[in-house]
């Protein structure tokens, strides 16, 4: 059964850091693209970072470029989205997200999706 688990979200003041964690089940992690998406509320969702399969070419949105690194270990199964500087827009339920080999900025291209987990900058 293909399963994605986020962690590691939480509270956090702004400025401050969190690792964000995606577990996979069910599927060979080293031939999917993975992607981290966020919804704030009252907000569409917003695509952030992707890291692709086996070449492992990663983007990043230009909103969180320079302040968030994506990074894989196929061997745990485990996808990772280290971010710093937080700030209070940066509140919203992340998701991480398959599909086949190569990333996309679009989410309706990805076959299935974490449960989410809770990020919240705030003072």
């Amino acid at each position: 059964q293909v399963q994605l688990v986020e962690s590691g979200g939480g509270l956090v003041q702004p400025g401050g850091s969190l690792r964000l964690s995606c577990a996979t089940f069910g599927f060979p992690l080293d031939l999917y693209a993975i992607g981290w998406f966020r919804q704030a509320p009252g907000k569409g969702r917003e695509g952030l970072s992707c890291i692709s399969s086996q070449d492992g070419i990663k983007y990043y949105a230009d909103s969180v470029k320079g302040r968030v690194t994506i990074s894989r270990d196929n061997a745990k199964k485990m996808v990772y989205l280290q971010m710093s500087s937080l700030k209070p827009e940066d509140t919203a339920v992340y998701y991480c997200a398959s599909r086949l080999r190569v990333c996309s900025e679009f989410g309706g291209d990805y076959a299935d999706w974490g449960q989410g987990t809770q990020v919240t900058a705030s003072s």
